[in-house]
């Protein structure tokens, strides 16, 4: 998975493969930002009318969306959203810790003059888009945290990164619907990581980026513990 940037599925010839693809992309931006709810009720007919495709390819792209863990399949009942929970954040908050500090670690220690640069223009174009812009702003903030981490040599750790950072993608959505979320300086919190980072300090740019996760991961489980009550 790549952020708001899809896959192609390789198993579709021709049209029916761009078809499809056009689904997942859409579908998957949908589910993501909110736009079809957690646990929504996944109608092939109404998204049909909604993306303006045949029902095939919409059928095959939510087949791909449940191996991303952001559609899941109901037995003889067609498909849903995902449901969103304070125990799904917590596992995947504890999961992005974990394999993002290590990955985190190894690019650091693989670091060049040529991704210091990519990191400062990466953080440089998302402190420039306007965070009222939500679309633009996160394909700039995920192009920052990849690059952080891009020059770790495991494609598979790379992917569990970003897998686990997409699946974050709708809870930071629902934090920042919220107040209290609003006054967090998270710029200021992007800055103090990438100083660390370009000072090639370690253990002090994995301890803010760990910190920048725990305190959404903190406003948030109190948020889903209180939508729960």
């Amino acid at each position: 998975m790549h952020g708001l940037a899809f896959q192609t599925p390789v198993d579709s010839p021709g049209q029916e493969t761009s078809a499809t693809h056009r689904a997942y992309q859409a579908l998957r931006r949908m589910i993501l930002i909110g736009e079809l709810p957690p646990g929504q009720k996944l109608k092939i007919e109404h998204l049909r009318g909604a993306l303006d495709m045949g029902a095939s390819p919409i059928r095959e792209a939510l087949s791909l969306l449940t191996s991303d863990h952001l559609v899941e399949r109901l037995d003889q009942r067609g498909f849903r959203a995902a449901a969103t929970s304070r125990e799904n954040f917590t596992e995947i908050l504890n999961l992005r810790c974990k394999l993002e500090e290590m990955a985190l670690r190894e690019s650091l220690a693989n670091a060049t003059d040529r991704w210091e640069e990519r990191l400062v223009v990466a953080h440089h174009k998302m402190a420039r888009e306007p965070r009222d812009n939500a679309e633009a702003f996160e394909a700039r903030h995920r192009a920052f945290h990849m690059a952080l981490l891009e020059n770790c040599t495991s494609p598979i750790l790379m992917k569990f990164c970003g897998q686990l950072y997409d699946l974050n993608i709708r809870y930071r959505y629902l934090a920042g619907q919220a107040l209290n979320y609003q006054k967090r300086d998270i710029a200021a919190e992007h800055a103090a990581i990438l100083d660390a980072a370009i000072e090639r300090d370690v253990d002090r740019a994995a301890d803010r980026l760990l910190s920048h996760y725990r305190q959404t991961g903190a406003f948030l489980t109190d948020l889903l513990s209180e939508a729960a009550t």
